[in-house]
């Protein structure tokens, strides 16, 4: 079986535990090279670390896994589409600027390669997109987490974090308002909505509970293919309770997928 080459942007909480988790797996993949927020070397060990996006052009990766925040997306991706085949964008909240994702889209198309957008905190993604082949009249997302997962947020300038007593809506809009007041938490919505009626119509509540212990998802339809209820509790990386360890776990199946001959 032929070995992917795989460059990661970002090697923080999610990426790193996805190396971590490849590599107890031994999967038949090649990190080739990985961008890192310091100057000074902090990825896996013996990978160049990748200066600038010029860089990719020498590598031509099989595959890009980005995960490293809304900005990176902006610098890396369109250049990742032009010289690999497949990239794979976990910073979702990039996309809801819709001219720079039609950019990528015409790169994409251009150049023979594709965007890969991972399911990440939820589940259920395949059934959305399936219901929303027929008209869907209405996508509810709700994210719930304990109040300390909100800290440096938007949620922490709009209530006393440490005085919450009760499940606490902290924010009620829109998916795309979501993602741009809290982009490292609504990444998720942003999946929904690319799955289902998109950023606008796509209803969003961001909740802080202390009874809660796992970050979870609630995730609501109702159209013509019938109703859907999905409810996912997930336990939070260990490193950054902002996020869940299923992100981690929904890139390695991801990039897994690239090379397997059966896919579900």
């Amino acid at each position: 079986m032929a070995r992917l080459q795989i460059a990661f942007i970002g090697w923080g909480a999610i990426n790193s535990r996805v190396g971590a988790l490849l590599a107890e797996r031994d999967a038949p993949i090649d990190i080739v090279g990985v961008v890192t927020k310091s100057r000074r070397p902090s990825g896996p060990s013996g990978v160049p670390s990748l200066a600038g996006p010029a860089s990719l052009a020498d590598l031509r990766p099989d595959l890009v896994v980005e995960a490293a925040g809304r900005e990176a997306v902006a610098v890396w991706v369109p250049v990742a589409l032009r010289h690999a085949k497949a990239v794979i964008v976990a910073s979702t909240s990039a996309l809801l600027d819709e001219t720079f994702l039609s950019g990528l889209r015409d790169i994409a198309k251009a150049c023979g390669s594709r965007i890969l957008i991972p399911s990440g905190a939820i589940g259920g993604i395949d059934a959305l997109a399936a219901a929303a082949v027929l008209p869907l009249d209405e996508v509810v997302h709700q994210v719930a987490k304990p109040p300390l997962a909100w800290k440096n947020t938007e949620a922490e300038r709009r209530t006393n974090l440490a005085a919450i007593s009760e499940r606490t809506i902290v924010f009620a809009g829109s998916a795309r308002e979501a993602a741009a007041l809290f982009p490292q938490n609504a990444n998720a919505t942003v999946v929904t909505s690319l799955a289902g009626i998109g950023l606008d119509r796509t209803r969003v509540e961001l909740v802080a509970d202390p009874a809660l212990k796992r970050n979870q998802h609630r995730i609501s339809a109702r159209g013509a293919f019938g109703t859907l209820q999905i409810t996912l509790e997930n336990e939070p990386s260990a490193v950054n309770p902002k996020s869940s360890e299923l992100t981690a776990l929904s890139l390695v199946r991801l990039i897994e997928r690239q090379l397997s001959p059966l896919l579900i």
